[in-house]
């Protein structure tokens, strides 16, 4: 399964590294947030789970400064790559990067001051795993931050292009939304907070956050999913070249409502969770 997921992340990582600009702009102030609960400070040590292509990293390094170090994590060894560059390219000298799965603990590596995680934690099919991974390596007082998908009521453009590709592959059976290793397996009322808990963590909160996604239109969302948008990307895949055109092109029909004024604006809203280990 790891090998599999790896390979999947591997095919969308140029598209999810080319679409930094507009992700950067899309969590800007959910990043700005995650940061803050981090409680980062000048000389830290951080681990970086599931970093994909480095946005987020650049900002956890700037905020620790040339002092502290970060380390870098992701389970697709192209992503990782592309991460590389970008922090090279900031001339920024206090990263290192390492393949490595989330549910698995970098003993050699510890201790953290923190550990965050922006939109990997939820694709983890036991993020009880990685929760307790995450706590083996913080030193006591450490903060552990992640961003996921909140509720599927509330990302209708994720769910509805999830069941316009479910559709088109022919998968017509229920699935439940909170699916282990999916979109929203964290996104179930209380449970990221009882998972934290389980864990040993202190100073469990959880807040949604609204994170609308701006683009001049429709097509724009589709093009960024069809790139870089992996779990979408994976159910499509076994069609052929004219079956995938034909659901991407009911996918933005379907989002085409989404269309304002202003541009269009897709609703979208993300769950930040955040926590100590107890000293």
């Amino acid at each position: 399964m790891t090998d599999a997921v790896a390979r999947a992340w591997d095919r969308a990582a140029e598209g999810w590294a080319t679409s930094t600009p507009i992700v950067r702009a899309w969590l800007r102030r959910a990043t700005a947030a995650m940061l803050s609960e981090a409680r980062l400070k000048p000389g830290a040590r951080v681990l970086d789970l599931a970093a994909g292509a480095g946005d987020q990293t650049k900002d956890i390094a700037l905020a620790v400064g040339p002092t502290g170090e970060v380390l870098a994590t992701d389970i697709s060894p192209k992503i990782l790559d592309f991460a590389r560059g970008r922090i090279e390219a900031a001339g920024l000298a206090n990263v290192r990067f390492a393949v490595a799965d989330a549910e698995q603990p970098v003993h050699a590596e510890a201790p953290f001051d923190a550990v965050t995680c922006r939109l990997g934690l939820m694709f983890c099919m036991n993020p009880a795993n990685a929760l307790a991974a995450a706590f083996k390596v913080l030193r006591p007082g450490g903060r552990f931050v992640a961003l996921v998908f909140g509720d599927p009521a509330n990302n209708p453009c994720i769910t509805t292009m999830m069941k316009v590709a479910r559709k088109h592959r022919g998968l017509t059976g229920s699935v439940s939304p909170y699916a282990e290793g999916g979109l929203f397996s964290l996104a179930a009322p209380g449970r990221l907070a009882s998972l934290l808990m389980a864990a040993g963590y202190v100073e469990v909160t959880a807040e949604t956050l609204a994170a609308p996604f701006e683009l001049p239109d429709a097509a724009a969302y589709v093009a960024f999913v069809r790139s870089s948008g992996s779990p979408i990307m994976e159910v499509l895949a076994p069609l052929d070249a004219k079956a995938r055109e034909s659901a991407w092109r009911e996918m933005e029909e379907a989002l085409e409502p989404f269309r304002g004024d202003q541009g269009w604006l897709g609703p979208n809203e993300l769950l930040l969770a955040s926590a100590t280990r107890p000293g």
